[in-house]
């Protein structure tokens, strides 16, 4: 599991004795102490600094920042740079102050001589054990300009397929969002201002509206108690996903029951479990570990057992078709791609094609979700609006008819 990062203060000298202060992020005030020290600066204080949440995501080294750093270290490996310049040009132009701490931290461990797979190894919330793995290989192979354009094309197609379900996901969670919040402002101000009109009528009003006038005075009276109910509730089950392994399981098992939701998660899972395994495959890792490194890639508890499974038959001796059948959660057409590898001893070309069909079908399936749930929301919010706009105006439209 990847560790907690934290942004600390810092202020000290440099080797010249001048004093100079900073931040830096580290997973502990000890690693901080340690990281300055690397870069040469004996540091007097070092204290947590106070963030809000949105300095702290703003500051946090992303995937996609990951992604853009292999790139463009793949492309001056690949223009004939050594490893220390390369290292050095990054982290001295990246714009983010912790990306470009931990950058400087690696760049000094690998001038120290330590090989660059282990100073990447330090940093495991930033470069995960796949990752280093590959950087291991290509640096005993001396192909580490080809593994990192590899790792490159790996992180970006990776980034790229979350992109898509994050866009499919969010404009309707938004919508619906913003639509009760109207709906929570004209049930908290705009009715009761109607009420008040509608009690100097002295006449019954519609069924409609004296629904509409109780559900604003049910939120009124305990709109406050249900936020807090719903916002322990919502705290609880957050928790409760962190501590338990099992209700995580059972959560990803659901998700893939969603109708097109869930096919959509499972497209972009068997995209990335194969695109990891042609990574790997290409950079010359072993079968097993590759399997090991698909599984924790996955996402998902019911591809992670699969390939787990998959892992421990092929260990045995069985080919890794014949496991990844066996486990029934893989397409057909998938096995058999992956079964005419084996055979023809191209295995890395054929998962590389199965995950670019893949990546292929989340697209178009994305694109078709949204156009689905356009007219569906907009007829929602319509509905729901407009209901609370007729309900309001009912009774003048029938006052007006009496007179």
């Amino acid at each position: 599991m990847a560790e907690a990062i934290t942004r600390y203060k810092w202020q000290g000298a440099d080797h010249q004795g001048v004093t100079i202060k900073g931040e830096i992020t580290a997973s502990s005030l000890a690693q901080a102490r340690y990281l300055l020290r690397r870069q040469g600066i004996s540091a007097r204080i070092v204290k947590q600094a106070p963030t809000s949440l949105f300095t702290r995501s703003k500051d946090m080294t992303t995937p996609t920042d990951i992604a853009m750093i292999t790139r463009q270290i793949a492309t001056l490996l690949g223009a004939g740079v050594t490893v220390t310049q390369t290292l050095e040009i990054i982290a001295n132009g990246h714009a983010k102050p912790s990306t470009r701490t931990i950058l400087k931290a690696i760049t000094h461990d690998v001038k120290s001589g330590n090989p660059v797979a282990l100073s990447l190894r330090k940093h495991p919330a930033q470069f995960d054990e796949l990752y280093c793995a590959l950087v291991d290989t290509g640096e005993q192979s001396g192909a580490l300009s080809t593994i990192f354009d590899r790792i490159a094309v790996y992180k970006e197609k990776t980034e790229a397929l979350k992109s898509k379900i994050k866009k499919a996901l969010f404009y309707p969670i938004a919508v619906l969002v913003v639509a009760c919040v109207v709906t929570l402002i004209l049930l908290l101000f705009v009715v009761p201002q109607f009420k008040e009109i509608f009690n100097s009528f002295g006449a019954e009003l519609p069924v409609f509206t004296q629904m509409i006038l109780s559900l604003s005075d049910f939120i009124q009276a305990y709109g406050v108690f249900i936020g807090a109910v719903v916002t322990i509730v919502g705290g609880g089950l957050t928790q409760a996903l962190r501590r338990s392994l099992a209700l995580r399981n059972r959560v990803d098992r659901y998700m893939l029951s969603i109708p097109i939701i869930g096919e959509i998660l499972r497209k972009a899972i068997i995209a990335r479990l194969t695109r990891t395994l042609a990574t790997t495959f290409a950079a010359g890792l072993p079968l097993i570990q590759a399997l090991e490194s698909a599984a924790n890639a996955s996402g998902n508890a019911v591809y992670r057992d699969a390939i787990h499974y998959t892992r421990k038959e092929v260990a045995c001796g069985l080919q890794m078709y014949i496991a990844m059948r066996t486990t029934g959660v893989f397409p057909e057409m998938v096995v058999q791609m992956i079964a005419i590898g084996e055979e023809s001893g191209a295995v890395d070309s054929m998962l590389s094609k199965i995950a670019s069909i893949y990546e292929s079908d989340v697209d178009n399936m994305v694109e078709g979700l949204a156009s689905l749930l356009e007219p569906i929301i907009m007829t929602v919010l319509g509905i729901v609006i407009g209901g609370l706009i007729i309900a309001m105006y009912l009774p003048i439209f029938q006052m007006g008819n009496i007179v």
